[in-house]
């Protein structure tokens, strides 16, 4: 009797098999129930150390926003990782990718390599922000003197993933498997002329010794509420590519425009019909795609007219055969404008990153942690956005997935939120907390699985 009570009550935890009368009574396997207590004790260990590492996690996020660095150029940030890392106990590789870090640890058990990944580079923006530890840092870019800010979160992200490690550190002997730590750099691009990011790392056997099964990463995002976590599985993030359009006329005095060939006007009328590629030659119902012209140089002076000028811009694609139709129409576009008014216009285009892809399997696997450690009511599933992220490049090579954290105030309107890139660019530092008990979570599941 005592032990049919014992069948039963293991049978409604779903921790037995059970059979039949003439097998015998079902009996537990002894290293599930071992898993199942440690990742137990695990979580609790990861829940009351993100509560107690939060002060120290806002405050490395506070000195790298006060002190951004610039794609490739991540050499403080680097450093204070690489330090970080070393004091811990973990195997560290500087360098990684010019100023990226890589970190290993081998948990106390055999098992599978999970990557998590946070990236460190800041952007050519001047901050606006009223903050006892807002950036006062300048520096050249593209020949022109900027502001230097962290205003896309990647100095949350790298905090987040040092809090992490730390904490994956103090439960190493309950890991059954290895943790790879990737600070990467130049996630915004590379600087004209160099390498760098994802791309470079997996290039340089990022994801090799030990050989990376998963990779997770995620983004703050200063337009969803703090404590909430959102995902998507398949396409989340668009491809991005860059486009140069150089459209060279016939110089001219500004008072007899007949006399040369403007290649301003023509300039004009080419994105005028850029815009006319997204609204009325691309299915749009099937994805989105944007094409945006977002730097026009030329001429030196108000009365004279310029031989030549030049467009920069981005494509975002979520679907590969719209990519390359879209590609194809900027080209024809751009030369066929230019040619109906005697000029030339050479098209270069160059792919930046792909589509992030998260995988459908792993995905739907990462949900129960994902609810557990934010709450089934603070997991929200989107469509896909048009920004973009090289994390697409480990994402190509590993099962992935990526999500996005809440960062904005309690009770704010997204209308009033400052979007990412921005002057205003604000992050509520409470939802950090979240983003290292996820980080911790999704590696310690999914080795558990």
């Amino acid at each position: 009797m005592k032990i049919q009570k014992i069948v039963t009550f293991l049978a409604c935890l779903a921790f037995l098999s059970t059979s039949t009368q003439a097998q015998g009574p079902a009996v537990v396997e002894a290293p599930l129930m071992d898993k199942l207590n440690l990742n137990a004790d695990a979580r609790a260990t990861i829940d009351k150390m993100a509560n107690e590492l939060e002060a120290k996690v806002i405050q490395w996020r506070r000195q790298m926003h006060e002190f951004p660095e610039l794609s490739n150029r991540e050499f403080k940030t680097g450093e204070m990782v690489a330090k970080h890392l070393e004091g811990l106990g973990i195997e560290v590789t500087r360098n990684f990718a010019k100023t990226g870090v890589k970190g290993v640890l081998k948990g106390g058990k055999p098992g599978p390599v999970v990557a998590l990944r946070a990236d460190m580079d800041a952007l050519p923006v001047t901050e606006r922000v009223d903050l006892p530890f807002a950036s006062k840092v300048k520096a050249t870019y593209n020949g022109l003197e900027s502001g230097v800010m962290h205003a896309c979160g990647h100095d949350t992200h790298v905090a987040m993933l040092m809090g992490a490690a730390e904490i994956l550190v103090a439960i190493k002997e309950d890991l059954p498997g290895t943790v790879v730590f990737m600070f990467q750099p130049a996630e915004e691009g590379a600087p004209p002329g160099e390498e760098g990011g994802a791309k470079l790392m997996v290039k340089e056997g990022i994801l090799q010794n030990p050989k990376v099964d998963v990779a997770f990463g995620l983004h703050i995002s200063s337009m969803l509420e703090v404590g909430k976590l959102n995902y998507k599985t398949g396409g989340v993030m668009a491809a991005a590519d860059r486009f140069v359009i150089d459209v060279k006329g016939k110089q001219t005095h500004g008072s007899m425009p007949w006399g040369g060939v403007d290649p301003i006007t023509i300039s004009a009328q080419i994105i005028q019909g850029l815009n006319n590629i997204v609204s009325r030659q691309t299915e749009l119902t099937k994805e989105a795609a944007v094409i945006s012209v977002g730097m026009i140089k030329g001429g030196v002076r108000n009365n004279i007219i310029p031989e030549s000028c030049q467009m920069i811009g981005t494509i975002r694609t979520l679907d590969v055969k719209m990519q390359d139709l879209i590609h194809e129409k900027i080209r024809l576009t751009a030369t066929r404008i230019a040619e109906s008014a005697g000029a030339t216009a050479e098209v270069d285009i160059q792919r930046y990153a792909p589509v992030v892809y998260n995988n459908l399997e792993l995905m739907k696997n990462m949900i129960p942690t994902l609810e557990r450690v934010a709450g089934a009511e603070n997991l929200i599933i989107s469509k896909a956005v048009t920004g973009a992220e090289d994390f697409a490049f480990f994402a190509n090579e590993v099962p992935s997935v990526f999500l996005f954290l809440g960062g904005m105030k309690k009770g704010m309107s997204v209308i009033d939120a400052p979007p990412h890139h921005t002057p205003d660019f604000y992050i509520d530092e409470s939802g950090m907390k979240l983003g290292v008990r996820t980080m911790c979570n999704m590696a310690l599941d999914y080795m558990g699985q």
